[in-house]
């Protein structure tokens, strides 16, 4: 055989196994009884208004932050931009002068 027809049929192949994955993936999906809505649950005929309320939340969302938290060092709410409303850095101390080594007598 040919380098084309083995390409070709290479390429085939892929194209039926992935044909055939999909068909495995969709057949049950079909043909499973609870694929679509159904009536005796009492939907609420698509507009979006069950009859059930969704379930409220164990803690409430916001409030009072909590005690350990560390507030921001700067608040951007108006005009200025950050470098104006931080503080200015703090200059490294100067460097002590380099010691000459002294010869210690014996």
């Amino acid at each position: 055989m040919s380098a084309d027809a083995v390409m070709l049929l290479l390429v085939a192949g892929m194209h039926l196994l992935g044909l055939m994955c999909a068909a495995a993936l969709l057949i049950p999906a079909l043909r499973s009884p609870d694929a679509g809505p159904r009536p005796e649950e009492g939907g609420d005929g698509g507009w979006g208004q069950g009859k059930e309320t969704p379930p409220k939340p164990g803690r409430p969302w916001g409030g009072l932050p909590l005690p350990d938290a560390v507030p921001a060092r700067v608040r951007l709410r108006d005009h200025h931009k950050l470098p104006e409303l931080l503080p200015p850095r703090e200059r490294r101390p100067a460097r002590e002068p380099e010691r000459v080594p002294e010869r210690v007598a014996q």
